[in-house]
């Protein structure tokens, strides 16, 4: 923890020795990490995160505290799930105070609801610190917002892979007809798979997809395309993983809220991209 870097007052939780807490670290940038994350951070003696956990984030923490990788990423070798649950149990046995550290939220797609169940199995009472999920605030860095009201009342968050990796685990025509804006986390490699999926259930070729890639990092990418040339064209611009993908209306109102770009001094190039023809105001 660098010497400047100071929690305003309160009366902020204490961790214990044999505690866990499971801590979402957010989407990338490290100014997005709560407060109490950041507390955790100063106390804990053992962190052990995952791979997209930003390593300015990590910097922050304890000088003194071990850091352990325990990083899954698809098709590359990882750290076994059971291992890491049964690793956690022996630290906090051992008296640390460890740090489960998480990219985005650990309750969403996080397996942090497996983790902290294993945890209380075994006798191991945790804290839970939530954290800004990718699927939300990496959109709102491309400038796409979840909900509107002249595009949906409802959206689906959804994996773009079932627990043996397989996209067939997915209900993807009940997923088709769920909502308006469907956001789908972990879903590059099977994307031309989902897509057909989508489109075989009603969802229309032309609809809007935005894939927001390494989202709010400096290198950020966001891929606007359609449902139907989405695969291809992630392929042809080698947009990859880590990568949320945004599916219906929502996407085109990147036209107008692109305030990243509006800071570098390149205007907006829709004002109006849902077509309305009225001010947003007056609806």
């Amino acid at each position: 923890m660098t010497d400047s870097m100071h929690l305003p007052p309160g009366d902020w939780p204490v961790m214990q020795p044999g505690w866990v807490w499971l801590c979402g670290a957010g989407p990338g940038d490290p100014g997005l990490l709560t407060l109490h994350a950041m507390n955790a951070l100063m106390q804990a003696d053992v962190i052990v995160h995952d791979a997209l956990v930003d390593d300015r984030i990590l910097d922050w923490g304890n000088p003194a505290a071990e850091r352990i990788y325990a990083g899954k990423r698809g098709g590359k070798p990882s750290a076994e799930q059971k291992d890491i649950s049964l690793q956690l149990i022996d630290l906090a046995r051992e008296g640390r105070k460890v740090l489960r550290l998480k990219g985005g939220d650990p309750f969403v797609f996080g397996r942090g609801g497996e983790e902290g169940q294993t945890l209380v199995q075994h006798g191991v009472p945790i804290r839970i610190i939530p954290g800004i999920s990718a699927g939300i605030g990496g959109l709102a860095y491309a400038g796409i917002p979840v909900t509107h009201r002249d595009v949906n009342q409802a959206v689906t968050f959804v994996t773009g892979h079932d627990r043996q990796g397989k996209v067939t685990g997915v209900d993807w025509a009940a997923v088709a007809k769920g909502s308006g804006v469907i956001v789908i986390y972990m879903g590059m490699k099977h994307l031309a798979a989902i897509a057909e999926d989508l489109i075989a259930a009603g969802r229309g070729p032309e609809e809007p997809v935005a894939i927001v890639s390494d989202a709010t990092l400096p290198h950020q990418t966001v891929l606007e395309t359609t449902l139907a040339t989405c695969a291809a064209d992630a392929e042809t611009q080698g947009v990859g993983s880590p990568a949320v993908i945004c599916v219906g209306r929502a996407a085109l109102l990147r036209q107008a809220l692109d305030w990243q770009s509006l800071a570098m001094g390149t205007p907006m190039r829709n004002t109006d991209p849902l077509s309305l023809g009225r001010p947003v105001e007056d609806g």
